[in-house]
């Protein structure tokens, strides 16, 4: 299984089953330089740095066009106007902030893990640096926290306080799962995504955090939804478990009080198991494209910064690339 929590690893950030807020905190560093979605120059003194299509007096000049039954009229340009003998409107390019929502899984399915972490602290981890990206760029951070039993909204906020309150919830989420603890709620999946729907109704960089189980109809239905109005992006967590495994590999399981030995020595169990695990990246990959939202794939086996840093490329490119 994953290292003991509070085993360092050469960055100096602690790895394992659990997180704690200064593992969270530590991971601002690695943050500034994620490109979370589009980043333009600031055309204006509103807060935020994102160009928006927003039609009004801005300072930023964006085109002329003809006037359209219902459009605002105090948007006329009189001089073109008078000169053209035809109503037209001076648009503009207003700025504002883009609010950041992550929907964070911290399912007893996420309490799992055979390298580095459990996938439920790499959801902590992915939440901690985009969040933390989020702000560098002046946008306002919230969140969906969900577990199998509950989940807990937090309204996109402003500024470290508003963020560290944030990550000091998910840790303590994160720090409440225990291989006791009862599980199997796919249903929540679904549940997070209502609240999602309901929070995030404009604008907002919505970012799921999840291994999807649960996925179904209505999980695609709620993302559609999400997208309409919104940017969502998806960042799967896996584990490589079962990836590489020789004949003569055995794996050794624990829930944490017991433990139990697996002999992998037959080629048709590893073929089959093989099998189960391409079709079920396939699907998640189809799913993902037939939604049209971009999927990062995040492993329990590498550094979280570094991935992300290889999958969303620097802030200047601006744009998310599959890996």
């Amino acid at each position: 299984m994953a290292r003991a929590p509070g085993t360092a690893t050469a960055t100096g950030v602690a790895v394992g089953a659990y997180v704690d807020l200064q593992q969270l905190v530590a991971l601002r560093r690695h943050a500034n330089d994620l490109a979370l979605g589009s980043r333009q120059p600031a055309h204006s003194l509103s807060a935020g740095r994102h160009a928006t299509r927003l039609r009004g007096r801005g300072l930023s000049f964006e085109e002329l066009r003809p006037y359209w039954a219902g459009d605002d009229a105090r948007l006329i340009d009189w001089k073109v106007t008078a000169r053209l003998r035809r109503p037209f409107l001076r648009l503009f390019t207003e700025e504002r902030d883009r609010p950041v929502l992550l929907v964070v899984d911290q399912r007893m399915n996420q309490f799992f893990g055979s390298q580095r972490a459990f996938k439920s602290v790499i959801a902590a981890e992915v939440a901690a640096l985009l969040g933390w990206a989020g702000l560098a760029r002046h946008d306002r951070v919230g969140a969906i926290l969900f577990d199998d039993q509950h989940w807990r909204e937090l309204r996109p906020g402003r500024g470290d306080r508003s963020f560290l309150h944030l990550l000091s919830c998910l840790v303590q989420q994160n720090q409440a799962l225990h291989a006791l603890n009862p599980g199997d709620a796919p249903q929540q999946l679904n549940a997070a995504l209502g609240l999602a729907l309901r929070l995030a109704r404009h604008d907002h960089q919505v970012v799921l955090i999840s291994d999807f189980y649960g996925m179904d109809a209505h999980t695609r239905a709620l993302l559609t939804q999400l997208r309409r109005h919104n940017e969502v992006l998806a960042c799967w967590t896996q584990d490589p478990l079962l990836t590489g495994l020789s004949p003569s590999d055995d794996l050794v399981v624990s829930d944490g009080r017991l433990q139990m030995t697996l002999d992998f020595g037959r080629t048709e169990l590893r073929q089959a198991l093989g099998r189960m695990r391409e079709q079920r990246s396939e699907e998640i990959f189809a799913w993902a494209d037939g939604l049209g939202i971009p999927l990062l794939p995040v492993s329990t086996a590498e550094p979280v910064a570094e991935q992300l840093r290889g999958l969303l490329g620097p802030v200047q490119a601006g744009s998310v690339r599959r890996g």
